[in-house]
Parts: C-alpha cells; sequence; structure tokens
C-alpha cells in the first residue's frame, strides 16, 4: 500500500508575487466598500427633506418643530465626533460599521411608528445620527490607513459618494411615499439600507504590517509618528487646522440651510424656470452633484500639487462665487451655475482635511483624531444656519453675510497656504527627528 506524498496533501503557501497581488488589490477592495457603504448612509441627510410633510401631515406639528429633528441629526453625527472615534477605537471596522448600519434601519424603521414628537426626535434624530456618524468614521479611518500616497483622492471618493449617494434614492423614495405611504417607505429603505451597510462592513479591515504593500507606503511629506488625540490636542496645528475648516465650512453650511431663503431674496419663486425646469430645484439638483464630485477632484489634485495649495485654490473659488452670486443672483441662469460653484467651492473641505490630518498627525489614531476635526462642521452649521438667519433677521439683507463669507473664505485660503503649510512643514520635519534620534 502506497502512501501519497505529504508534499500533495499540505496546503501551498501564497508566493511572494501572490501576495503582493493581494496586497496591491486590497486597498481597492476597502474603498469600494466604503464608497458603497457611504452611499447607503447619505439617505437619513439627505433625503430627509422628502419627510418633512408626510411628519408634520401625521404627527400635526409645525415645522419649526419638526426641523429640531434634523438639528438632532447633525448634533449627533458630528457633534459628538470625538465619542463616535473612540468606540472606533475599541471595535473592529467591521463591527463599528456594521454596528452603525444597524442603527440607521433601527432608526427609520422605528419612526415609521411613532406617535409624537419627541419619540421622532430619538428615532430620526439620535439614531440615524449616531449610525450615520458611526458608518462615516469607520470609513474614513480606512481611507487614510490603506491610501497613504492617493489619501486624498481615496478620501474624496468615500467622502464623494456620501455627497452622490442620495441621488440615487431620491426618486425612489419619492414614488415610494406618493404610492405606499410613509410607513411603509420607512419601513422597506430602512431594511434595504441598512442590509447594504452591513454586508459592505463585512470585508472592511484596517491595515496590518503585512498587509500593506510597499507601493503603499507612506511618503517621506507625511508624519512618521502616530499622535493620539491628547497629544494632537495640544499642538497650534491641529487647532489652526479646525479653525480653517469651520471657517470654510460656515459658507458652504450657510447656502445648504439658506438656499430657499437665498432664492427669494434673488426673486427666484417657484414659477422660475432653467432649461424648461423649475430653478429652485434644478439649483438643489446641481449642487447636490458639485458637492459630492468636489471631493475625489480635489483630493485627487492634492495628491499631486499638495494640501494647502489646493486650499488657495478651492476657497477662493468659493469666495469669488459668493460675490458673483451677490452680484447676479437675480439672473435664473447665473442663481443655478453660481450656486453650484459654491458647492463645488467647499465641499472638498471633507476630503483635504481629513487627509491633511493624517498626513500630520499619522494614521494610528485616525478615528478618534478625526472625531474631533468633525466637531469643526457642527461649529459651521451654527454660523451658516441659525446665526446667519439671526444675522439676516437683524439687517434685513443677506449682503451683510455674504460680504463676511467670502471673507472668511479669502482668509482661510491665505492662513492654509501661508501659515497652515509652513507650520505642518516643522511640526512633520520635526516628527521625523525625533523619531530617528
Amino acid at each position: 500500500m502506497t502512501h501519497a506524498s505529504t508534499s500533495t496533501l499540505a496546503p501551498t503557501p501564497a508566493s511572494p508575487a501572490g501576495l503582493d497581488q493581494i496586497r496591491t488589490r486590497q486597498p481597492w477592495i476597502q474603498l469600494v466598500l466604503g464608497m458603497i457603504a457611504m452611499m447607503a448612509i447619505s439617505s437619513p441627510q439627505y433625503v430627509w427633506a422628502l419627510f418633512v410633510q408626510p411628519f408634520r401631515s401625521s404627527l400635526d406639528v409645525s415645522l419649526s418643530a419638526l426641523q429640531v429633528t434634523f438639528a438632532l441629526f447633525s448634533i449627533f453625527q458630528c457633534g459628538i465626533g470625538p465619542l463616535h472615534g473612540e468606540l472606533a477605537s475599541r471595535f473592529s471596522s467591521r463591527t463599528f460599521a456594521a454596528a452603525g448600519g444597524l442603527l440607521v434601519g433601527l432608526s427609520w424603521i422605528s419612526s415609521a411608528y411613532v406617535t409624537s414628537l419627541p419619540l421622532l426626535y430619538i428615532t430620526y434624530g439620535v439614531l440615524s445620527g449616531i449610525g450615520t456618524g458611526w458608518v462615516y468614521v469607520a470609513v474614513i479611518e480606512l481611507m487614510v490607513q490603506w491610501f497613504p500616497r492617493r489619501r486624498g483622492f481615496a478620501v474624496g471618493m468615500a467622502a464623494g459618494c456620501y455627497g452622490l449617494g442620495a441621488i440615487v434614492t431620491t426618486f425612489p423614495i419619492a414614488s415610494s411615499i406618493r404610492n405606499h405611504g410613509l410607513q411603509t417607505t420607512l419601513v422597506v429603505f430602512g431594511v434595504v439600507l441598512s442590509a447594504i451597510i452591513v454586508l459592505a462592513s463585512l470585508g472592511m479591515k484596517r491595515v496590518t504590517a503585512t498587509n500593506l504593500s510597499e507601493e503603499n507606503a507612506s511618503p517621506t511629506t507625511t508624519s512618521a509618528a502616530h499622535f493620539n488625540s491628547r497629544e494632537m490636542l495640544r499642538t497650534p496645528l491641529f487647532w489652526l487646522m479646525f479653525f480653517i475648516m469651520a471657517m470654510v465650512a460656515t459658507g458652504g453650511l450657510m447656502a445648504i440651510s439658506q438656499l430657499g431663503a437665498l432664492a427669494t431674496h434673488f426673486g427666484i419663486s417657484d414659477t422660475t424656470l432653467v432649461l424648461g425646469m423649475a430653478a429652485l430645484p434644478l439649483a438643489l439638483t446641481l449642487d447636490r452633484a458639485a458637492n459630492g464630485l468636489t471631493r475625489p477632484f480635489f483630493g485627487w489634485i492634492s495628491d499631486r500639487i499638495g494640501r494647502e495649495p489646493t486650499m488657495l485654490i478651492a476657497f477662493l473659488m468659493e469666495a469669488a462665487s459668493i460675490l458673483l452670486l451677490l452680484k447676479f443672483g437675480s439672473n435664473p441662469v447665473a442663481f443655478v451655475v453660481l450656486s453650484a460653484v459654491v458647492f463645488f467651492g467647499w465641499g472638498e473641505i471633507y476630503s483635504l482635511f481629513p487627509s491633511l490630518q493624517a498626513d500630520a498627525f499619522g494614521t494610528k489614531h485616525a478615528a478618534k483624531n478625526f472625531g474631533y476635526l468633525l466637531i469643526a462642521t457642527a461649529v459651521g452649521s451654527i454660523l451658516g444656519g441659525p446665526f446667519a438667519a439671526l444675522l439676516y433677521e437683524k439687517t434685513q439683507s443677506w449682503d451683510l453675510i455674504f460680504y463676511c463669507i467670502a471673507g472668511l473664505d479669502i482668509l482661510a485660503a491665505l492662513l492654509a497656504l501661508f501659515v497652515l503649510k509652513p507650520m505642518r512643514v516643522r511640526w512633520v520635519n520635526s516628527a521625523r527627528l525625533d523619531r530617528q534620534s
């Protein structure tokens, strides 16, 4: 009786070439999974407007009271970013993103059955905000880890999918509300979106020393050390980044929250047409597309010419478009085009700043560090939303607000190139010298 050779039964180890192929593919697999998850979590924020009237009718509440739900969503998505980052560091990316996906699904399904406004605050405002925040932080962490040489592009692609994702769901959800009602729509899409996020999260995993290919090794322009949140918060560099991001976010979030009021200010009514389409819905559609496309575009540019020079270009673009909108906004075509340029000039902060943060402070604590940076969005939403509205009520004019926002954009552009860049270069060089010593 002959015995088979043990060499034919033993598993064949992967060749070095095979391992290199796996390592080369892995970052792109993570990018695709992250893009899918980001598209799925965009709906709670960007299709909320479709739910406003049905909820007002079913709950019999005022518009202002109902919109507290959306404010709570923003607070629990971005305002408590440090808590999201802290939790992300305690779990695997797979577990954390899946938990976020389940929370999003639970929030929509439970919102379908609420009978009072306080319950809606909890189900849609709090649960959706936390769920989307968890997925967002998990995905951004993976992008900055897996793509050190293409960090701006990868973060931009993921963040761009968050901006563009609702385009896929807006019309199906609107049709479902008309044909099947609010309750059925929330349940069905809650299940679908949650399932997509959970399935995408199953393949997510962080970088380890053995699965990062040489092609993706960290470039010499980034920090050689990894700083935790406490160390980062002690540096003037982080607070300058935070300050600049908040300034630019203020203008963009003013445009998002006040676009309807701005249209009225410029005389753009429901009957105003551009290319045969209502001007305001057309502007909203183009704005959403611009807000998504700008993130991978300027992220890709920043990988080639640097983060801070890219900020100079983008921020000055927003300042110019704000001033042009103030001058020519009464023209429907100009209103539609220039509002899109405003969005194209500010949305890139969600690719440039996470990438720059990872460049400066490393990727080991990326989730927790990014959580602190997210608070800049909450600050911008307050300044660009209720504060800008209050200033308008006091002055009865948008002119002062437009000039202030353009001034903030110009200041942010100059600070980015002439203060932030040299400060960041000195910090990175200092970190490398400390490591070598």
